[in-house]
């Protein structure tokens, strides 16, 4: 069964758009669809008939290639090539802050249920690093330690790349994905490594848990696997490959 697409916007951006995020709705608006491009633009859309909601907004000297929204819908952020998140005002567009990041340390990022946390995929420093949303501060930064099986020489961490980050439901764990395939989950309250979920050989470049179970988290991977994992448990239940039928 084919789906044809609903609408559609030509040239929607000046270059490739490598990131979109659901903005949700606020008492003064609806809910947007926000996106990224490396044209280094982010852009507003009003998702019943994808028509701009506010001119482009520049701030970015590099391609943008994450982006992400609060669970307020009032404040959003962007990440780019060039080094830095932006954190804007969805309705004026006007910066609130800027969080600054090594060369290519930003490829994921997402907000905790709350609110109250941004974590940023950290790139090659193998490290996520949580900024504090009320003041902006960088309050943390959990470092991703090589899977037990790794070489010795490889369990520092050296050379990992964090591609994406997940929050569960509840807010209290946090998965990374690896540019190795490995995934890395910790505990927030204690800033804790627990565990990794072993399985993928290949780039983990996006994540989600169940909306439903905490401990289900689904994960998306160039091997062209999906595997459903019990995130508490260290285990996949479920493997998925592309579109075949009995996934």
């Amino acid at each position: 069964m084919k789906l044809a697409g609903l609408k559609s916007v030509d040239n929607a951006h000046d270059d490739s758009i490598w990131a979109a995020a659901w903005v949700p709705a606020t008492d003064d608006r609806p809910s947007l669809l926000l996106t990224g491009s490396l044209d280094e633009t982010v852009r507003l859309w009003r998702p019943d008939e994808l028509s701009p909601a506010a001119p482009p907004a520049s701030g970015h000297s590099l391609g943008v290639v994450s982006v992400a929204a609060h669970p307020a819908g009032a404040v959003a952020a962007s990440a780019s090539l060039d080094s830095f998140v932006r954190v804007f005002d969805v309705s004026s567009g006007s910066s609130i802050a800027t969080l600054e990041a090594p060369p290519s340390e930003v490829w994921g990022m997402q907000f905790d249920p709350k609110g109250t946390i941004l974590a940023v995929a950290g790139g090659g420093s193998a490290t996520v690093k949580l900024w504090d949303t009320s003041s902006w501060q960088l309050i943390s930064s959990l470092a991703v330690p090589r899977p037990e099986a790794s070489r010795p020489s490889d369990r520092t961490g050296s050379g990992k790349f964090v591609l994406s980050v997940a929050w569960s439901p509840d807010g209290k764990r946090l998965a990374c994905g690896s540019m190795d395939g490995t995934i890395a989950v910790f505990d927030i309250a204690r800033a804790k490594f627990l565990h990794h979920l072993e399985g993928h050989y290949m780039p983990v470049r996006s994540m989600v848990y169940s909306p439903v179970d905490p401990r289900v988290l689904f994960t998306a991977c160039d091997d062209s696997h999906v595997h459903m994992y019990d995130a508490e448990g260290r285990a996949w239940w479920v493997q998925c490959r592309g579109m075949q039928a009995g996934c």
